[in-house]
């Protein structure tokens, strides 16, 4: 939480790491008395899966989408782009989807970081700390939730499994790596201003890296599978997967893609 006109509402995060088998006790629901509390006053990183749902959900474009309810801000160790959910410019600086009487207007549609919550997850957050662990999950505490006064006992797999986060970790693979990936890289390796917006726009604009790919010189220097290139062009989930394999391969030098050499050749020239 960037804002800090209110210090006591920032989120205490727990110096605990939490494996996939942690319990712990939570409930969130209508009668709680700081119901939809925890929806103000946020920072929420989206995800490319994230963006992908919600567009659809709004029936808007990736343009349209990224221009009305985001705002791009460098996550911390990485200098990489991300977009981060817009707040509404009120009092109480609200997220745009959420209504005192009924919640998340968008509920079955909600950002990763939001079906997660209380749990914070260490790859995608704003915090330095470092970890080879896998499945590195903290605890956040706010002082206004009442969730962790509710009797419902949870570990953190049947959490991850009732909030519907495992699709979301699963599409978000790739680009999640990629993030873990840059942190480890020294900070004085920079990424080129190109590379950067390419990977925002990989991440978030699947119009614009459809485009990219299919009306630009991509295909000649580049040879890429029919079925490949089928699924691509109708399916956004196959889509940035490609482009987060893409990326790895421009970025770090991993995995392999089949290069037209002639051609790569005529543009080192």
């Amino acid at each position: 939480m960037e804002n800090s006109e209110n210090n006591k509402n920032k989120p205490q995060l727990a110096p605990v790491q939490l494996g996939p088998n942690t319990e712990f006790k939570f409930d969130c629901h209508k009668d709680c008395s700081c119901f939809t509390a925890c929806c103000r006053k946020i920072d929420i990183m989206l995800t490319p899966y994230d963006v992908i749902r919600m567009k659809k959900r709004l029936e808007l474009n990736s343009d349209e989408f990224l221009l009305l309810y985001t705002e791009i801000k460098l996550l911390k160790n990485t200098d990489m782009p991300v977009a981060t959910l817009k707040l509404l410019d009120d009092e109480r600086e609200s997220c745009p989807f959420v209504k005192d009487d009924v919640g998340c207007i968008i509920y079955d549609d909600r950002p990763t970081t939001c079906r997660y919550y209380p749990l914070g997850v260490a790859s995608l957050s704003y915090t330095e700390e470092e970890t080879d662990e896998e499945d590195f999950f903290f605890m956040v505490e706010e002082p206004h939730c009442k969730g962790f006064d509710e009797d419902k006992t949870w570990s953190v797999n049947s959490w991850r499994d009732h909030e519907g986060v495992v699709e979301c970790d699963r599409v978000n693979d790739g680009w999640t790596n990629i993030l873990v990936r840059k942190k480890s890289i020294p900070s004085s390796v920079k990424l080129t201003e190109q590379s950067k917006k390419m990977f925002y726009d990989i991440s978030y604009n699947t119009e614009k890296f459809r485009r990219f790919i299919f009306e630009s010189t991509f295909l000649t220097l580049y040879n890429i599978e029919e079925e490949t290139l089928k699924n691509i062009k109708d399916d956004d989930i196959a889509l940035i997967e490609f482009g987060f394999e893409w990326l790895k391969f421009i970025l770090f030098q991993e995995g392999e893609f089949d290069k037209n050499e002639e051609v790569a050749t005529k543009r080192a020239k």
